[in-house]
């Protein structure tokens, strides 16, 4: 049956921005959840005795393995099954998982319970990318993807704010368990108030029940060679990201002794709303822009990159600790361009039944490299700094590290951009 004659529940305007201001408050709890640990590093550090190189691996490597390799069978679930009540099931379990996170007493524990978040929270986004993209026609598909990413700097500013002042008033234990159970709750509301959409409805073409087999979906990302492109930058872009996200907060510590509330205060002012105009004004100005020449999907988080790097090293240096808050928000607000807009060229490039898994493979390679790596690397070099340089030796972990990676994505953003309009253009059936 084609898709007009099929009776869409997305018909009102009203419902459609229901839908993604829904979407957009799971993704908030995802990254409340995922962000509360980076600002309770500290204390957690000093309670359980852990190395740098262990805090990296629990921010980073213990999330990100397993978030992406639960996210690609999830992904192909979503694909070919119902997106809603996969989102809701991963919200209640990530949500679980973060509250027992504040019960354990030892490292193996609290790295065991971060794997749980991990799983759980590999089945929000590719099912989300792909009701998104159901919903909103392609050239308002970037505008809200970006409204959708704002999830993540608002679950920044909120799980620095209050990830902050609940450990000074309350310890970390506590903050872990207040957090995690509201997300329980909000499974129930996406469970029964969210409908799933009709696939390819948005583009007026009907879709195939026909399950596409995994190699064929990776042969296609393979064959698009601005894809293989603008997933090592998106790796490196989430490098950055997340390796500033992940140590800011223990950077500014131990260089400048602020206590984990007004950290978390001005990280989430930082962070939070310039981290979120990043995030929003990007897809809104790359569709805009877009409409002129495709290939500014890939040039606008290409100069975003270049132009953090000298921001960034200026407000490492800082001697004041204001000069550094202020300063430092030009370098997170740049480094919050490329998400919306790398996910919204990925799901034109393949085809409907393809979305769900493509944004876990993007995910995947933004994961392994920025997750997986960022912090622990930057850990790892930290540590090994920190017999000549003492405590700046996470200052230059950090500023070495950070932007040769910034660099490096704009390079390949700029690659991708060379085959961007050709691969846009033998976009599949499917």
């Amino acid at each position: 049956m084609a898709s007009s004659q099929i009776t869409n529940p997305y018909q009102q305007t009203s419902t459609r921005f229901y839908t993604l201001g829904i979407l957009t408050l799971v993704y908030s709890f995802n990254f409340i959840d995922r962000q509360l640990l980076a600002i309770l590093q500290e204390p957690i550090k000093n309670d359980l005795l852990l190395s740098d190189t262990e805090l990296g691996l629990l921010t980073g490597f213990a999330f990100a393995l397993f978030y992406v390799v639960a996210g690609l069978p999830i992904a192909r679930l979503a694909d070919h099954n119902n997106r809603r009540t996969i989102i809701s099931w991963s919200l209640a379990i990530w949500s679980f998982m973060t509250a027992i996170s504040g019960m354990a007493q030892n490292y193996l524990q609290l790295f065991l319970a971060r794997v749980g978040v991990g799983i759980g929270e590999a089945g929000c986004s590719p099912p989300a990318h792909s009701m998104i993209s159901d919903i909103f026609p392609p050239e308002q598909r970037a505008s809200g993807l970006s409204i959708y990413s704002l999830g993540i700097n608002i679950g920044i500013l909120f799980g620095f704010l209050l990830g902050g002042w609940l450990n000074q008033y309350f310890g970390w234990r506590v903050a872990f368990m207040v957090v995690g159970v509201p997300g329980i709750i909000l499974a129930v509301i996406v469970r029964y108030t969210v409908s799933e959409p009709i696939r390819g409805f948005s583009e007026n073409r009907q879709v195939s029940d026909e399950k596409v087999p995994f190699k064929q979906v990776l042969q296609l990302l393979w064959s698009k060679k601005s894809f293989r492109y603008l997933s090592l930058a998106g790796g490196l872009s989430a490098f950055a990201g997340y390796g500033m996200t992940n140590w800011l907060a223990s950077f500014i510590i131990r260089t400048y002794g602020m206590s984990t509330g007004e950290v978390g205060s001005w990280l989430a002012l930082s962070v939070g709303i310039m981290g979120g105009a990043g995030t929003f004004a990007s897809g809104y100005i790359a569709d805009k822009l877009a409409r002129k020449d495709k290939r500014w999907y890939m040039w606008l988080p290409a100069i975003a990159s270049v132009t953090m790097i000298p921001f960034f090293i200026y407000a490492m240096f800082a001697e004041n600790v204001y000069v550094h808050l202020l300063v430092n928000m030009i370098p997170i607000l740049m480094s919050n361009v490329f998400l919306s807009v790398c996910i919204a060229v990925t799901h034109s490039l393949v085809g409907f039944r393809m979305r769900a898994f493509s944004s876990a493979i993007f995910f995947l390679v933004i994961n392994v490299f920025g997750l997986g790596m960022g912090p622990v690397f930057i850990g790892y070099l930290s540590d090994l700094l920190s017999a000549t340089l003492a405590v700046d030796s996470l200052r230059y972990s950090m500023v070495i590290l950070i932007s040769v990676a910034a660099l490096l994505a704009a390079v390949f953003y700029f690659k991708a951009s060379h085959f961007l309009r050709d691969d846009l253009a033998t976009e599949p059936e499917v």
